[in-house]
């Protein structure tokens, strides 16, 4: 890990946010960073209950909608490739910050 902890939690917390555009649970969130940007779900789980503590009233509303939409909008191949495809687009941008 050649970035500092600061601009590692700032990427963490970006992807996390990502996640959140696309109406994941937090279990959804923590396996799509594992899977696909290498970072450890009790990462993934810390900043979450951060970014939760600090904006309570989101995640009470988000919470209670996610699942509603999630079956709304149907398609979960679909959201898992554009998932994968923004996991990887920003791991390696970072990369390339990390290399120039």
């Amino acid at each position: 890990m050649g970035e500092s902890p600061a601009s590692y939690i700032r990427m963490v917390h970006h992807l996390i946010e990502e996640c959140i555009l696309f109406n994941m649970s937090k279990e959804e969130c923590m396996e799509a960073l594992s899977k696909h940007a290498n970072i450890e779900p009790v990462i993934t789980s810390t900043v979450w209950n951060e970014l939760e503590k600090e904006n309570k009233e989101f995640f009470e509303a988000y919470g209670g909608r996610s699942m509603r939409d999630e079956e709304e909008r149907g398609s979960r191949v679909e959201t898992r490739q554009r998932i994968q495809k923004m996991l990887s687009d920003a791991t390696s941008k970072l990369h390339d910050a990390q290399h120039h």
